[in-house]
């Protein structure tokens, strides 16, 4: 493999180790012409999935997207990437689960809901506001309510 650094041909593998519930394997690599390590990662080639959007239109399945907008919905929280990272691996595992090549996108927004849900309650609304299509101040009251009537009271 190329070194990301000096392009030359040839990196050693220092270290090898499963990751992602080993759908993936992590290689710590070293150049041996500038001396400088970086990291490898590489997944399984899996079946394709699509997401089919509520208009019927198809799109391959984005894990990155899907990061992204949890990564958004957590901006200036106390939210640890790890902590995403691990939400998104949940909810790539019950995307396979369905054992189905398509799934429909509001299905994958409720995986992502129930994360956020779990993570953190104010990404969680900021999440719903724009997953649900909040179109007044009523509908946002509505489910905060509901979430603070979920919520268990601590004395």
């Amino acid at each position: 493999m190329k070194c990301i650094f000096c392009g030359q041909p040839g990196s050693r593998v220092n270290e090898t180790r499963m990751c992602e519930n080993g759908f993936a394997i992590r290689r710590r690599r070293e150049c041996p012409h500038c001396g400088k390590r970086f990291t490898t990662y590489e997944k399984m080639d899996s079946l394709q999935i699509y997401i089919v959007k509520k208009d019927g239109r198809r799109e391959l399945f984005d894990l990155d997207k899907i990061k992204n907008g949890i990564i958004k919905s957590c901006e200036k929280r106390p939210v640890p990437l790890r902590k995403v990272d691990e939400c998104v691996e949940r909810i790539w595992q019950s995307v396979l689960q369905k054992g189905s090549r398509e799934i429909a996108s509001e299905e994958v927004g409720k995986y992502v809901m129930e994360e956020l849900k779990q993570l953190d309650l104010v990404a969680y609304v900021r999440f719903a506001s724009v997953y649900m299509r909040f179109q007044d101040i009523e509908s946002f009251k509505s489910e905060v309510d509901k979430l603070m009537s979920e919520k268990p009271k601590t004395k």
